[in-house]
């Protein structure tokens, strides 16, 4: 991002400390700024009182069903659509995946974690290549 360029922010919502510190870390190298929740609840408050750009949800790592916290992310920030990112873990279940796809959730694979945050945040905020891949 150029120096002139507003940080993009994301929210992480992550019960796992060592997946929080590497998503954190990750962000931090795109020159993002993250927030973190530990919980469903926390995040939702997080969301009611704050402007993110992006949600990083773990399908996982909460104690709300991942169906309801979508839900209540469209409803209290609606310019949230379609820039929810969702951890997939190793999830291959076909009532998952079509759920994931008619929310119109942007899937990253737990496996592929590093490999396909950076492609999938370029796309959906329109992010410049961090200083390390430009040319």
């Amino acid at each position: 991002m150029s120096p002139t360029s507003p940080r993009r922010r994301i929210l992480i919502i992550e019960d796992e400390p060592s997946i929080r510190n590497i998503l954190y870390v990750l962000l931090a190298g795109l020159d993002c700024e993250s927030e973190i929740a530990h919980s469903g609840k926390q995040a939702l408050g997080m969301i009611s009182r704050e402007s993110f750009d992006a949600v990083l949800l773990d399908l996982r790592s909460t104690q709300v069903p991942a169906e309801t916290m979508v839900a209540e992310i469209k409803q209290i920030s609606p310019s949230l659509v379609g820039r929810v990112l969702v951890i997939t873990g190793e999830v291959t279940d076909p009532d998952t995946l079509e759920w994931i796809e008619g929310q119109c959730l942007t899937p990253v694979a737990g496996n592929r974690l590093m490999s396909d945050l950076w492609g999938r945040l370029q796309v959906l905020l329109g992010l410049a290549p961090p200083a390390a891949h430009r040319t």
